[in-house]
């Protein structure tokens, strides 16, 4: 049992934060667990590998490198004086490691089309099933993430403006994508961490760096995870899927993987995922926890090859990198330009009106750093007032509340729409 106990104290290498220790026997014990180790083959960025080539970083990384933020943080509590028991930071790590558990393929691209359930609900239903599995091991920490547990601040350090997650993302990010305007100065960000009224707040010295991580983060959305380019990627992905879902319906044969086929064949709501609807001896749940990358990856790849005209075109756009032009416009798309980009399409492309819908994509992006309804960032003077970083910083941050839109129209480079 000793050898096992040492075996379990593990340290990992990580290019971002460097050695990661993994100080609990659970964590580790998590780790191991087919649930997390899938997280290995999810991207953290989706397909922003087509537009950044190192972004080729998963889903497992990013939990790592939280949990070790995490672990970082309530080091730096403890020494201010803030009561954190062996068993909540075991639980508070645990949440933050399980937080993005339920993501679907390709990150947030697929939340809305293979299944119509929320990665969120999904997260915690998996978690649910852990628990069982560890024999009630979890309860503290799902607790903890669903902010039913009486300290607060807790579920602030996994979920807030300020949380474990955002600060790892954004580094990891900004490290893999190579865009410098997302780095962040995490240590002195954690070192400023406090509690107030059991609410998470960050010292006055500390102020300076959350403006820093305020701006960064504004940029990291128009640089990365709202690029243009990324947005097209996304945009054939989601299509070529509902196409393939499309001529499965109607009986016509279209190669998936196992896994696949059994979202392409059903329609699953959240009940579904809840109240353990099985199909071919597996629960939804249980056949989630084996679609990742992978799965369409391999099967977009098969479909460059089928005799449907808008499949095999879409699966080589994506394949072979041949992505749809897009503009941006701070107005909505008109119904003229749509209507007029959509006979194009049929004359050039399908020769048929319902089929161009699949190569034409319109919609908002929109980009807001910092939401002031919505946990605010708290900053704690010397003479232990508090105020929100709006007030305390003398720097005008209003840039940062306001949501601004963008609108989209993606089509095929080779059209001339002009």
């Amino acid at each position: 049992m000793a050898q096992n106990h040492l075996n379990k104290k593990k340290i990992i290498n990580d290019p971002v934060f460097g050695f990661i220790n993994i100080q609990s026997e659970l964590v580790f014990d998590l780790l191991e667990h087919p649930f997390i180790q899938r997280l290995r083959r999810i991207k953290q960025l989706g397909l922003s590998y087509l537009v950044f080539p190192g972004a080729n970083h998963s889903r497992f990384e990013h939990a790592l490198g939280a949990s070790h933020l995490m672990r970082q943080a309530i080091s730096v509590l403890r020494l201010k004086g803030h009561e954190i028991t062996r068993d909540e930071a075991e639980a508070v790590t645990v949440a933050i490691l399980l937080h993005d558990i339920g993501h679907a393929p390709f990150s947030h691209v697929l939340e809305n089309t293979l299944v119509e359930i929320s990665h969120e609900e999904i997260s915690l239903l998996l978690m649910n099933e852990l628990n069982l599995q560890f024999k009630g091991k979890l309860d503290l920490a799902i607790k903890i993430f669903t902010d039913r547990y009486k300290k607060k601040f807790l579920h602030q350090l996994v979920s807030s403006q300020l949380d474990m997650d955002r600060l790892d993302y954004l580094s990891r990010d900004s490290f893999f994508t190579g865009v410098a305007e997302g780095t962040v100065g995490i240590d002195r960000i954690i070192k400023m961490l406090n509690v107030w009224q059991d609410q998470l707040v960050v010292d006055v010295k500390g102020i300076y760096s959350i403006e820093k991580f305020l701006i960064s983060r504004r940029l990291m959305y128009w640089q990365v995870y709202l690029h243009k380019t990324v947005v097209s990627a996304e945009f054939l992905l989601i299509n070529v899927l509902k196409r393939a879902k499309e001529l499965i319906t109607s009986g016509i044969n279209v190669f998936v993987t196992p896994t696949l086929d059994v979202f392409m064949k059903n329609s699953f709501t959240p009940a579904d995922f809840k109240h353990n609807i099985t199909n071919k001896g597996k629960t939804v749940l249980e056949w989630y926890s084996l679609l990742d990358d992978n799965d369409i990856l391999i099967s977009v790849k098969e479909w460059q090859n089928h005799s449907d005209l808008v499949l095999s075109s879409l699966a080589k756009s994506l394949i072979n990198r041949k992505l749809f032009k897009t503009t941006l416009q701070t107005k909505p798309i008109s119904n003229k330009l749509e209507n007029k980009v959509i006979k194009k399409i049929t004359k050039d492309i399908t020769g048929d009106a319902t089929l161009a819908k699949y190569f034409l994509m319109t919609g908002e992006i929109r980009n807001n750093a910092y939401n002031k309804h919505n946990e605010n960032i708290l900053v704690l003077d010397k003479m232990g007032n508090i105020k929100d970083i709006q007030q305390a910083s003398d720097m005008d941050l209003s840039a940062l509340t306001k949501t601004v839109r963008k609108y989209y129209l993606c089509y095929p480079k080779e059209l001339d729409i002009n």
